[in-house]
């Protein structure tokens, strides 16, 4: 290892002058991309359907190809797993992607080709490397071991040629020979199914490495650290691991737990978002500094932004990066080197700057509440959590939320059910710092909060912290990727949740 970081880190910095280019030359690198996507995807059978030789411009290209949901093209996926081959893209799927992004039963089989693994997945890991060396040029990030917090690592062997499982298997399963010397704990650990035992085995194993980063989804990172602390005895993190200087974090936002981690680390520690899912690695963040992650534009993906409120129309209007605006919500469309074309991926996204363009996250197209015209995302959300526990003195691990209907004596309301680490000093004054945190942050809910008209003060539920992870348990959805959905416009969730509570509290 001695030998192989310092050549990988030489490596990762001569990156910069190739990210540079597409950084400085967005159109037209968009443009590329998408005509060699289109190359590609002449030879395939979604190509001759829809013409692909002849579509010579992106306006030909969106007036020809509809925008689709998973469900359009399942009946394509099916035939891919079953071992038919040239039917989104011109070279063989091996590899599926299940999609573990809700507490959904259905679950999503995306698929991976060589391409969208080398070209996409492990190209933006590189490029994220170079970025840290980018904002940190003195790192000996390389000069110990990146502990990697996953879910559930193990492959689903359809036949001798096709495998499905979670991301990080395929991931894990295709990484070259030297990424094991770098990278920790021992695949046998890693590939472990049951989240409880995965957890103690990677804070027994892990203890005594020299970690030098870490990544994984906040929630679950967290219940590690909080185990390896107990085993140490030690206050933080860096007592344990005095060379820790990277925390790769994505999947939920940070803000809710940004708190809570720089008490358990400890100083000196740099954290970097990262927006990597099924479907393809989209952006991360290029400086500690920037609001929002630098979009990927060279990496097998060509996007198209989809203004919300187009969602549900018959030819919902799309645009590109030149007509972008910063603030606005836009549903995030993908066509890819995995043979995903014109895909509606679910995600929200605004623009924080153009040129360079950074994006952040918003929240999921079935994610919100909009039960009263509020129209409340989950960014609007997790900032007023963050709001309210830090003028409370609050933690909080998780959390959903839900309307209240209209009643006779009542109007509408949300309810709040939250877990917390910590309680707030006074449970009405978090409720009511939450809720004018939310008003600031939506000018629509502050509307429909005035005197009470359509909104009344929220409703606040504060459960058992270990709530959400035994109910997570019992769908069998604990660890790795799995999330509670933080918002819904109906109730069936959240009643799902407060019966179990009921019974298992």
């Amino acid at each position: 290892m001695k030998l192989i970081s310092p050549t990988i880190s030489r490596l990762a910095r001569i990156r910069n002058w190739r990210m540079e280019q597409w950084v400085i030359n967005p159109i037209a690198t968009q443009r590329d991309v998408l005509q060699d996507l289109v190359t590609h995807g002449q030879f395939a059978e979604i190509g001759r359907q829809y013409g692909f030789n002849n579509l010579f411009s992106i306006r030909d290209f969106k007036k020809n190809i509809p925008i689709v949901e998973y469900d359009d093209i399942k009946p394509f996926v099916d035939r891919l797993m079953q071992g038919e081959n040239n039917l989104l893209w011109n070279t063989p799927v091996n590899w599926f992607a299940k999609s573990s992004g809700t507490t959904s039963d259905k679950s999503k089989f995306i698929p991976i080709t060589k391409e969208s693994l080398n070209g996409c997945h492990y190209q933006a890991s590189k490029d994220v490397l170079t970025m840290y060396y980018n904002f940190n040029p003195d790192s000996d990030l390389l000069t110990g071991r990146g502990l990697v917090v996953g879910g559930s690592h193990q492959m689903s062997i359809i036949n001798e040629d096709i495998q499905y499982g979670d991301l990080s298997a395929i991931l894990l399963q295709n990484a070259p020979v030297w990424s094991s010397w770098i990278r920790t704990p021992d695949l046998s650990i890693a590939l472990l199914d049951e989240w409880e035992n995965k957890l103690e085995q990677l804070a027994q194993s892990t203890i005594e490495e020299n970690v030098t980063s870490i990544s994984g989804v906040p929630t679950w990172t967290m219940l590690l650290i909080k185990r390896i602390l107990e085993i140490s005895g030690k206050q933080t993190l860096k007592e344990v691991w005095p060379n820790l200087e990277l925390y790769i974090h994505g999947g939920v936002s940070f803000l809710p737990y940004q708190e809570q981690f720089n008490q358990l680390v400890g100083e000196g520690v740099h954290y970097m978002e990262i927006y990597n899912a099924s479907e393809g690695f989209f952006a991360a963040q290029d400086s500690p500094d920037a609001d929002g992650m630098l979009l990927l534009l060279q990496h097998g993906i060509f996007y198209e932004f989809m203004p919300i409120e187009e969602y549900g129309s018959a030819y919902p209007n799309t645009i590109g990066l030149k007509d972008v605006e910063i603030g606005v919500q836009y549903a995030l469309v993908i066509s890819t080197n995995g043979g995903l074309w014109r895909y509606l991926v679910g995600d929200t996204i605004q623009f924080t700057t153009t040129y360079p363009f950074r994006i952040k996250v918003t929240g999921r197209l079935k994610h919100f509440i909009n039960a009263f015209g509020e129209e409340v995302m989950v960014d609007n959300t997790d900032r007023a959590i963050a709001i309210a526990s830090k003028k409370e003195e609050a933690i909080v691990l998780d959390y959903t939320v839900a309307p209240v209907y209209f009643s006779e004596g009542n109007n509408g309301s949300h309810e709040w059910l939250i877990a917390f680490e910590k309680e707030p000093n006074c449970i009405d004054a978090f409720r009511y710092e939450l809720d004018c945190a939310l008003k600031t942050l939506n000018s629509d809910y502050e509307a429909k909060r005035h005197k009470d008209i359509a909104l009344r003060m929220p409703i606040i539920k504060s459960l058992p912290k270990d709530t959400f992870n035994k109910w997570l348990f019992s769908k069998g959805k604990l660890g790795g990727q799995h999330k509670i959905p933080r918002l819904s416009n109906d109730r069936k969730l959240i009643e799902e949740i407060l019966a179990f509570a009921k019974v298992n509290g």
